[in-house]
């Protein structure tokens, strides 16, 4: 009695098949819509942001070809310089008390209390609120007039006239720091505080056992396994914190006297504002080597932390 094979059972697989199992074929499969987006909306641009710095285009003007003479132009520009200074500035001194801040909060968040949840959501809110709408609310708090600190520092008897918070250079730098600070310390504590909670309760307890103090504790047991994931958090933040734009913008549009332009928004400012692209994509352009070598550091010593 002739057998009748099912259809499909025993038949050899088409070669689109035996491709996708193949994990190299899969692989390239499956990364390839990630690819095409990076390729589109990352890579494009950047090459085109290349290719527009050494020209001397202008809003409606076609450019010639004039080389490096955009970052010769920039270099010299005093503006410039001072923004490559408060990029510097700025980006450090918010990380260390980001770092500081956020260290502190995921330490006091990790312990048991009551109500723990209600205050580790609302310890959110200044990273969940849009940036332009929190930096508004800040703003009208720095206004010289209706500024609810200066309010608040007149009736403590602490000052006797107005603090123009934006209108100074040193302190308008100082006001759009603390915004900044205020708004990054939530990323900081929630993702510290995830870290924390991958270490094991048993080895402090095995620490204060052996008679360490919780500063010992601290220091010997729970920073070193910290330590991997918090070079993570500050490789991220740096990179967010140095690309800065959007905070400065509103609060201070890069004055007084352009004394708070970082690298974003003096690019947006020759770039837009004047008229003069290629200027606008060299300043942007130049930002690219600091990024890159802090990225590397950091990079490079977090394989360090990991492989210890």
């Amino acid at each position: 009695m002739a057998v009748t094979a099912v259809a499909g059972v025993g038949a050899r697989p088409t070669p689109r098949l035996r491709r996708l199992e193949d994990e190299r074929w899969l692989a390239m499969a499956l990364l390839f819509p990630t690819a095409l987006l990076l390729g589109l909306f990352i890579a494009y641009p950047f090459i085109e942001g290349v290719l527009l710095s050494l020209t001397s285009q202008r809003v409606g003007i076609p450019g010639k070809w004039v080389g490096l003479d955009n970052f010769v132009k920039v270099w010299n520009d005093s503006i410039f310089r001072t923004s490559v200074w408060n990029t510097f500035w700025y980006t450090a001194v918010t990380t260390v008390f980001k770092l500081a801040l956020g260290l502190w909060l995921a330490l006091l968040l990790n312990r048991h209390f009551r109500g723990k949840a209600i205050v580790r959501a609302f310890i959110l809110l200044p990273f969940i609120i849009p940036t332009v709408l929190s930096t508004f609310a800040w703003k009208w708090m720095f206004d010289p007039t209706f500024s609810v600190i200066n309010w608040a520092l007149f009736h403590m008897g602490i000052i006797t006239q107005r603090i123009n918070w934006l209108g100074d250079p040193d302190l308008a730098m100082t006001s759009i720091i603390v915004v900044n600070i205020w708004r990054g310390v939530p990323f900081f504590a929630i993702s510290l505080l995830a870290g924390l909670q991958t270490i094991s309760p048993e080895l402090n307890e095995a620490a204060a056992i052996d008679g360490a103090r919780p500063w010992k504790r601290f220091w010997y047991v729970t920073w070193p396994l910290l330590l991997p994931v918090t070079m993570v958090v500050m490789l991220f933040s740096v990179i967010q914190t140095f690309a800065d734009f959007q905070l400065v913008y509103v609060m201070t549009g890069g004055g007084p006297a352009n004394a708070t332009h970082l690298f974003a928004t003096y690019a947006y400012q020759i770039g837009i504002g004047t008229g003069l692209l290629s200027e606008g994509a060299a300043i942007s352009l130049a930002m690219f080597p600091f990024l890159f070598l802090i990225v590397v550091v950091q990079l490079l010593y977090i394989r360090r932390v990991e492989t210890r």
